[in-house]
């Protein structure tokens, strides 16, 4: 959102599994990484990391497998969200 209105979405995303759920609220972008890898998961690479809420981050995933915490996004969403998003931008994570 950008003055109150919504600038990009809707769109398909894949939130956390229930062991792992993505918390829903708002946060503040805390940074940015085009080429994360995760260090929890095995080296798991996770384009266009936005990180927020910790650990958790909107990132390029699958969008029929959920996460372990993460929100998924098509390649051209996370890309979105990559180039719009800056560290301290707030953002929503609805159930």
């Amino acid at each position: 959102m950008r003055g109150g209105a919504v600038t990009y979405g809707p769109v398909p995303a894949m939130p956390g599994m229930a062991s792992a759920p993505t918390d829903p609220g708002t946060f503040r972008v805390t940074f940015k990484d085009l080429h994360h890898r995760s260090t929890i998961f095995n080296n798991a690479p996770m384009p266009y990391s936005v990180f927020f809420n910790g650990g958790d981050a909107f990132h390029e995933g699958s969008l029929s497998v959920p996460s372990h915490g993460c929100v998924h996004l098509s390649h051209t969403a996370a890309a979105e969200f990559y180039a719009a998003l800056q560290p301290g931008d707030v953002v929503q994570v609805a159930s």
